[in-house]
């Protein structure tokens, strides 16, 4: 009797620890799971750590309202600190913990060293700031979106800009030596050797993390080049410029989307003045741009940083076509994002057959008293 009640013990227990297994996994896949992958450390996190915060607000908004499809939105967040080799982990780490969608990656290269993994699991990503042209244009990566233009939108507008409103005949193109950087700056050399007005007469890549770019500042010098078209982020850009005045160099600097954030006004101080970079049109008098700003003010007292409405477009962008699509499977939030317009930051968008944004550009804007100014 006793063996017979310590067997009925034991597997009573056993179908309870199943019922309670099998509860847990019902509660797992009651929800919408976001990863969110991107530099949340490191000299980059001033680009990654807005998408953070922008995610956090619209699934909590749409957490409040009763979630997408009926359930709750859970964010999943992981940090690539923009390198590719790390990008591989982040990205296997979010396919193990079960998520259905991805907001990021941030940088270009990270980007795609990531895409293939989602893509083998069957998940579509959405970036905010990854403008790499073959990300889209190549058709290599069919899992991807963005809300961002791609650098040879961004490439034309710099060139044009550069030889026409700023008349440089001679222009040395230097890079940092990555996807985003050496890509966008390759990009910036085809249009102005396609220009009979200006010529290139230094194009160079450089180590980035360097403490001094003396030489390649001096080549720079030895060029007599009119303007500095730059290819990479903040970090090496405002060691280049602080150089190039100590030199007292008259060249313009022009930079791309990677020197349009606050953090490279931060660094490099009185040497970022009058410096150009393109970037993302400016959207402040959107109404949901205005809700948006507003609502990082208020839980974190200051402006939000880069690519942050670009962010907060892509979370609604990515949710809204799950809700459309009436499930997270991969054709079918595909066919959404191409098919469903949905109201953003960046106003009322959808994504063309290669996964670019419909109505979404690049501007001009200078460095003036310390503000970036958009130039019209």
């Amino acid at each position: 009797m006793k063996r017979f009640h310590t067997s009925l013990t034991a597997t009573v227990m056993s179908v309870l620890f199943a019922l309670c297994l099998t509860a847990g996994q019902v509660f797992a896949a009651d929800t919408i799971k976001l990863g969110v992958a991107g530099a949340h450390s490191g000299d980059l996190a001033s680009y990654g750590l807005p998408t953070v915060n922008a995610a956090k607000f619209v699934v909590a908004d749409i957490n409040a309202a009763g979630g997408v499809l009926g359930k709750q939105v859970e964010l999943i967040i992981e940090d690539d600190v923009c390198k590719p080799e790390v990008a591989t982990s982040t990205a296997t780490k979010l396919v193990t913990s079960g998520v259905d969608i991805v907001l990021g990656h941030i940088c270009s290269g990270a980007t795609k060293a990531a895409m293939g993994i989602y893509h083998g699991a069957g998940l579509v990503c959405i970036s905010p700031s990854a403008t790499a042209p073959d990300l889209t244009l190549s058709g290599d990566y069919p899992n991807f979106f963005r809300t961002i233009a791609h650098d040879k939108v961004q490439a034309e507008l710099q060139v044009k800009f550069v030889i026409e409103k700023l008349g440089a005949k001679k222009i040395a193109i230097l890079h940092d030596k990555g996807d985003y950087g050496k890509g966008a700056a390759s990009l910036a050399k085809q249009f102005v050797e396609a220009n009979p007005n200006a010529e290139v007469v230094l194009f160079e890549g450089v180590t980035s993390g360097s403490v001094s770019f003396g030489p390649i500042v001096q080549k720079v010098k030895r060029s007599r080049a009119d303007a500095v078209i730059w290819g990479g982020y903040h970090s090496d850009a405002s060691k280049i410029i602080r150089q190039m005045n100590k030199k007292k160099m008259k060249a313009f600097f022009v930079g791309a989307d990677g020197l349009k954030d606050e953090t490279f006004i931060k660094v490099a101080g009185k040497d970022a003045e009058g410096v150009y970079v393109s970037g993302p049109m400016d959207y402040s008098k959107n109404p949901l741009a205005i809700k948006a700003k507003e609502q990082h003010k208020k839980a974190y007292g200051d402006d939000p940083g880069a690519f942050y409405l670009e962010a907060y477009a892509a979370t609604l962008a990515i949710l809204n076509a799950v809700e459309k699509a009436g499930s997270t499977e991969y054709d079918a939030v595909v066919k959404a994002l191409m098919t469903e317009y949905v109201e953003t930051p960046l106003g009322k968008i959808r994504f063309d057959e290669k996964g670019d944004p419909i109505g979404v550009g690049f501007t001009m804007y200078q460095v003036r008293k310390g503000q970036f100014v958009e130039l019209n």
